[in-house]
């Protein structure tokens, strides 16, 4: 679907999933992290870059399992640690993966996939016609509900700055795996919010698309 469609169906309302691809499992265990592997840290900062092809083609398990991991996973199993800066620890921040089988939510501490929706949302994550084919878009929501010791007017920016480590975190596992991805500001948070059924405590802050590069 193009941008002009999308935005039109946004003014409408009209913005939304379509039917999965196929069926997706209502949890996907994900396999162990190869957490001694991967480029130098300073090789993948200089390979990190934003793409906007994408092949059609879906990402292997373990490159699913990997970024999740490198985004939001613990990595310090003793304290709950997490791959990622939160503020007082609030782990304010969820991810939802959009997949063609379904919309899951990421849980950390099992490093599993629950899944909310059984139809393909990765069309309303963004306006950009590649949203809808690449092999998947992250979404990451701010819960303000966790955030109750940060006053009300700072948490958006906290969750904001939690949401953009996060990104980067996936960046660079993209750099060093030869994975594309680019960070998405421009979203009708309505129509997503909708798709996801968030509550009213939750906030949608960014996307991301990531997925095999496109052949030349």
């Amino acid at each position: 679907m193009n941008t002009l469609t999308k935005l039109a169906l946004g003014l409408m309302g009209q913005l939304k999933p379509k039917p999965a691809q196929e069926a997706g499992g209502a949890q996907i265990i994900l396999p162990p992290v190869a957490t001694g592997g991967g480029m130098p840290l300073l090789e993948a900062l200089q390979q990190r870059q934003s793409q906007r092809t994408f092949a059609t083609t879906a990402l292997s398990e373990q490159h699913l399992s990997e970024l999740l991991w490198a985004a939001a996973g613990v990595n310090r199993p003793p304290l709950g640690g997490r791959t990622a800066p939160s503020a007082l620890n609030s782990q304010e921040i969820d991810v939802y993966v959009a997949l063609p089988t379904g919309l899951y939510l990421y849980n950390p501490v099992v490093h599993a996939l629950k899944q909310v929706r059984a139809d393909d949302v990765r069309r309303v994550t963004g306006y950009q016609d590649f949203v809808d084919t690449a092999a998947l878009d992250l979404v990451y929501v701010l819960d303000h509900s966790r955030m109750k010791l940060v006053p009300a007017a700072q948490r958006q920016m906290y969750g904001s700055v939690a949401a953009g480590a996060m990104a980067q975190n996936v960046y660079l596992y993209c750099a060093s795996a030869g994975l594309s991805t680019v960070i998405r500001a421009w979203i009708d948070r309505g129509a997503l919010s909708e798709a996801i059924g968030l509550q009213t405590d939750h906030e949608v802050l960014l996307a991301q698309t990531v997925g095999n590069p496109k052949a030349a």
